[in-house]
């Protein structure tokens, strides 16, 4: 049986093309063949064996190939389109499967990776992760090419019938990616930046790809985030099989996802992997049946998930395994391991497909496991005895619910069991346990269960003596942090006993101070004080700390950093539930602004700053098991429960007294100590009691409605906002810089943003792309925007030449080095976008007085290096000078006159320390070679100049003029007199007489290096008629006398040369600033040159259409820039 698509794809045939899906190349019974009206040849585009397998390649090629190519308008883009799309399907399915049938060949990857780099102008140091076969869709019409994922940028290219696309995304831009599928786009990726949405389609394997984009933009989210550049994963160990054509990072980013998935689902710390997984059954004698799952094996841990949701997990640390033997096998228990720990428990595993293997394998991994008696948990004698009790123990009531009765129920080992002086750290978690944390957990066991659930009780006992440690070093540090830890402290559930005394004030103060001092990168945040509070109430001080580590590293990532991104992400995601569940409140709640003012209380605080304490406290008990989804349950239910009375609000402040009156209310019946009602509840109770909600019925209602909620559709959601939150951020601090430069420079606020993107831009390119500085370094999140940012000598340089006014040729570089030095001024070697903006703004902006004085600067220490002025130091008393006799300073005047009263000596050093601002006659004398580098930078300004040849006439007569200048300025000494005769040199003029002796010197010097700096040799000219020509060239102005070089001497300097050969340099020789000013002054075209406003639009346009990859540094230029910048 044939299908002819006669009927949907007509066109002219010029071949055959046999291309099949099945490997086989036998003629297969069915087939699908692609025939024009007019022509005998057919294509055969798809086969199969079966009625069944052609049936499900024809439904594949009606929901992806059928509606696109409807959009064509001739039959020849039909064919082309086709014909490339197959021959790219067949490419990639014969890739995937040569990769899994033979041995490892990377030649065809390392050949991708070539090509890519070739294509997109890539370095060595941007890695190919993958490629895949796709269409891309440029406008209506999709260009069949392949997409190359690297590790910072997206690019794709295709070339078909001599049309060429190419595209280049890097991830740090992408605001959005999804997967969807529409009538038409079919299933397809949409990448969307700040300005375009690009669309991918037709991918072999859909999921793999989108997947692979998802991690990728997630480490470029935290690249934002924390400036951490990618490393490669160099301890992965080499597959027993490899695949073709896989690359190393492909391995390294799928074993990334798996071992995130594993530490999440059992809340292990972030350096634990994932060694291997298998499927068993495990015997549970609670229940007394087994269940089916799967066994994990990590680096630290043996863990147990069955494959029903739910049902039972288990988690064993090897550090308490003590014995791992395989049992007798039977047909009931076929192929049996019994594993048992040090507290006398014992598990069954059995089907286990490889039971040899796994008991080898966990044998190693015990043989690297430290002896638990090796671990001691005593806490430190420095901290003194309260650390070891909880604090509710000293200040408060136990909950009325029987320990006992909670034992019996669940699978908690009780102290018996266990033995004495040790904790349980397995436990069976099951349906029922989860029933009895719901019911509430006892007060006596809170705290051991919040360790467990939470995986801290882990850490604990694998880390002992730190958090001593830490209390001890961060023991009288003072720093932001613990200003702020101070601030809030009384502020810590101040109705509690507990902390309304100095031992639970102290305590709180040295959790906070220790943690704030093992994350400096997150430091303290408002909450966590109210968290912290809590923790103490049922754990120890070093509990609690592990209890807020497991919180602010695992459980809420990212919630108490500087910009809290944690909860704006859940904040985002808890608005698209609320869209989903609950569409007509969800409107009107947008309308009035208030999901986003509820939230961040809300889960910044698990709901403690907003509820009753012995309410709250039970939510910390579900969410230590659940994690965040209970949070978000309960959250949307008293939405639901308030729906009627929110509708009916009219404004914020109306909605948000509903919410707070309902949540005030929310009591726990169980207590045996009378509630402390919230100040809010006090205020705005009224005649009328609004009604108590007992907290267990609002739990029970969360999990009723809203209970089908999974973690991996949180985490899904999370990666979308989490986009779109931290590239809000970016823009905030944009315009934040804006703002603040706004003031400091004369940039229009679309100048500074272009300025901005494209200096942030080399930022995060030196990141990523290798630096001689590290990234903690170059970014410091404590800093205000403006200064977080910041380049080295060489992206210093490259935006330099790209947008700096001032372009010299070759020269640009030594310039761009010279003014990368004056404005590092605390000689870091990095400069930061206020600084950057400074020095451009004084080239763009200023007038010829400012112009001049940053020029000028550009020749004296420090932007002139020593290599660049060897003579710097025989003139460093022009810029030392002594100081006059009878000038005493603030110190000298304390010594030598009578006491005055102290507010005079405040003053006097105010007044010392005020910063002056400076003026022209503050800038530093310019000696003769630092004179003779800015002739040479002035001469080789003006090469490209339309005036070129007006400006040379005048700076020739300008440096003249200022060596006579010079000359005399020696007669009268160099000091306070030279000043005062300035005026008096002045007239001085180029023809005037002078000794020979004097002047020849330094002009045949000036001479020489402005020879030298030419860009072109120029032809002396010989004829009477070429003597009379205006536009003669600079060379001959210098050489026709105007400087008196005819004959330059044996003992001449050379700029720039190795060796200086009988130097006649002239130490005493200087000018100042006020000179060079006047005699430019007396040349209009010198001053028509910078008086003349520059435009920076044209030269950002330029340098935003260059690619956004930089080429790899290999010319001689960026080779000599590496050598200036060093």
């Amino acid at each position: 049986p044939q299908t002819n698509l006669t009927g949907c794809i007509a066109g002219l045939l010029v071949g055959t093309l046999d291309v099949v899906l099945d490997s086989s190349a036998r003629v297969a019974p069915y087939r699908i063949l692609l025939q024009t009206a007019d022509s005998q040849v057919y294509w055969n585009i798809a086969c199969g064996s079966s009625r069944k397998e052609i049936t499900e390649h024809w439904d594949w090629l009606e929901s992806n190939l059928l509606q696109t190519i409807s959009i064509f308008d001739n039959d020849e883009d039909v064919i082309t389109f086709v014909k490339g799309k197959i021959s790219g399907i067949i490419a990639e399915e014969k890739r995937l499967k040569q990769g899994e049938e033979q041995e490892e060949d990377s030649g065809k990857f390392r050949e991708a990776e070539l090509k890519m780099r070739r294509l997109f102008g890539m370095p060595e140091e941007e890695k190919l992760v993958n490629y895949y076969s796709c269409s891309y869709w440029k406008g209506r019409v999709p260009r069949q090419g392949w997409v190359y994922l690297s590790i910072n940028h997206l690019c794709f290219y295709s070339f078909l019938l001599g049309k060429e696309v190419t595209l280049v995304i890097p991830w740090m831009e992408v605001t959005q990616l999804e997967k969807n599928a529409t009538l038409v786009f079919p299933e397809s990726i949409r990448v969307s930046t700040r300005h375009t949405e690009h669309y991918f389609s037709m991918f072999l394997n859909i999921n793999d790809t989108f997947k692979l984009m998802e991690q990728l933009a997630n480490i470029a989210m935290r690249q934002l985030l924390d400036n951490e550049a990618f490393a490669a994963d160099r301890s992965l160990p080499k597959p027993c099989k490899t695949l073709k054509n896989v690359s190393t990072l492909k391995r390294d980013f799928d074993a990334r996802a798996k071992n995130e998935r594993y530490r999440a689902m059992f809340r292990l710390t972030q350096d634990e992997r994932l060694d291997g997984h298998t499927d068993c059954t495990l015997w549970t004698p609670f229940a007394k049946m087994h269940i089916v799952g799967q066994l994990f094996i990590s680096n630290n841990y043996i863990c147990f998930s069955s494959r029903e949701e739910d049902l039972c997990q288990l988690i064993i640390p090897l550090r308490e395994v003590s014995i791992v033997e395989k049992a007798d096998s039977s047909s009931v228990l076929p192929c049996p391991v019994s594993i048992s720990t040090k507290n006398k428990m014992t598990f069954l595993f059995a089907n286990l497909k490889d039971r040899e293997f796994l008991v080898q394998r966990i044998s190693d991994f015990l043989q690297r496991t430290p002896d638990s008696s090796w671990f001691d948990t005593s806490p430190p004698s420095l901290i003194g005895s309260s650390v070891c009790q909880s604090y509710l123990t000293l200040f408060g009531p136990q909950n009325h619910i029987s320990q006992s009765e909670f034992l019996l129920s669940s699978a908690v080992p009780s102290k018996q069991s266990r033995g004495p002086g040790t904790q349980s750290v397995c436990m069976y978690r099951t349906s029922r346990t989860r029933e009895l944390v719901l019911n509430g957990i006892p007060e006596c066991l809170r705290g051991e269960l919040w360790l467990l659930f939470s995986g801290a009780q882990n850490e604990l006992a694998t880390h002992p003596g730190y958090y001593g440690d830490l209390v001890e070093q961060a023991m009288g540090m003072c720093s932001l942090a613990t200003d702020e830890i101070e601030r809030d402290l009384h502020r810590s559930m101040p109705e509690h006993r507990a902390f309304q005394n100095e031992t639970g004030i102290a305590a709180l103060r040295r959790v906070l101070t220790a943690y704030a001092h093992r994350n400096p990168g997150i430091g303290y945040c408002q909450a966590m004080n109210i968290v912290t509070s809590v923790l103490l109430l049922y754990c120890t001080e070093e509990q609690a700390f592990w209890l807020l580590v497991a919180l602010c590293e695992r459980m809420l990532p990212d919630y108490y950093n500087t910009r809290v991104v944690g909860a704006l992400v859940d904040q985002g995601v808890f608005e698209d539930l609320t869209r989903s569940s609950l569409p007509q409140l969800y409107e009107h709640m947008q309308e009035l602004g208030v999901i986003s003012t509820i939230s961040l209380s809300w889960f910044l605080t698990l709901f403690l700053s907003v509820m009753p304490f012995d309410s709250a406290v039970l939510l910390v008990d579900c969410f230590f098991y659940e994690g965040i989804k209970v949070i978000f349950q309960v959250a949307l239910t008293v939405l639901l429960d308030n729906m009627d009375a929110l509708l009916s609000s009219s404004d914020e402040g109306e909605a948000m007294t509903v919410l707070g009156r309902y949540l005030d209310n929310v009591v726990n019946k169980q207590t045996v100590a009378p509630p402390i009602p919230h100040l809010h509840a006090v205020l705005t109770s009224g005649d009328e009691p609004p009604p108590e909600i007992d907290i267990f019925d609002l739990i029970k209602s969360s999990y009723e409605k809203f209970g089908s909620l999974s973690s991996d559709v949180i985490e899904q959601m999370r990666f979308k906002q989490r986009l779109k939150v931290i590239q809000s951020l970016e823009d905030t601090a944009k315009r934040s810089v804006v703002r603040a430069m706004m003031t400091e420079s004369a940039f229009s606020i679309e100048e500074l943003e272009e300025l901005y993107c494209l200096f942030k831009s080399k930022h995060m390119t030196s990141c990523y792309w290798g630096s001689s500085s590290s990234a903690a370094e170059r970014h410091d999140p404590s800093l205000p925007y403006l200064e977080q940012y910041r380049i080295d000598p060489v992206q210093f340089s490259q935006l330099f030449s790209a947008l700096a006014p001032w372009v010299c040729g070759g020269h640009t570089t030594t310039l761009s080095s010279r003014l990368f030095r004056l404005l590092d001024q605390n000689q870091d070697q990095l400069v930061n976008f206020k600084e950057f903006i400074t020095g451009l703004s004084g080239m763009y902006h200023g007038d010829m007085t400012e112009k001049l004085k940053l020029l000028y600067k550009l020749h004296l220490p420090p932007a002139l290096s020593p290599q660049e002025a060897e003579s710097a130091l025989e003139a460093t008393h022009f810029f030392t000078e002594d100081e006059p006799e009878g000038c005493l300073t603030f110190f000298h005047l304390c010594a030598v006159t009578e006491v005055k009263d102290y507010r005079y000596y405040l003053r006097m050093w105010a007044k010392e320390k005020e910063p002056k601002k400076e003026t022209i006659k503050d800038l530093p004398r310019m000696n003769q070679e630092q004179f003779i580098e800015f002739c040479k930078t002035l001469y080789n300004m003006f090469s490209e100049d339309p005036s070129e040849q007006e400006l040379y006439h005048a700076i020739a007569t300008v440096a003249s003029l200022l060596l006579r200048i010079g000359e005399v300025g020696k007669k009268f000494g160099n000091g306070g007199k030279m000043q005062e005769t300035t005026s008096q040199t002045l007239p001085i003029s180029a023809e005037q007489e002078e000794e020979p002796d004097e002047g020849t010197s330094g002009e045949a010097l000036l001479c020489q290096a402005l020879a030298d700096a030419q860009l072109e040799p120029a032809v002396l000219q010989t004829s009477d008629e070429e003597n009379k020509d205006d536009t003669e060239s600079s060379y001959s102005v210098v050489s026709s006398g105007s400087l008196l070089c005819e004959d330059i001497a044996h003992d001449t300097v050379l700029i720039g040369a190795e060796q200086r050969q009988g130097s006649t340099l002239d130490v005493d020789w200087s000018i100042t600033f006020e000179q060079v000013l006047a005699s430019l002054l007396t040349e209009p075209v010198l001053v028509e040159y910078f008086e003349r406003k520059m435009d920076i639009q044209a030269k950002m346009a330029t340098c935003k259409a260059q690619r956004v990859v930089e080429r790899q540094v290999s010319s001689p230029s960026e080779q000599e820039l590496m050598h200036h910048s060093t």
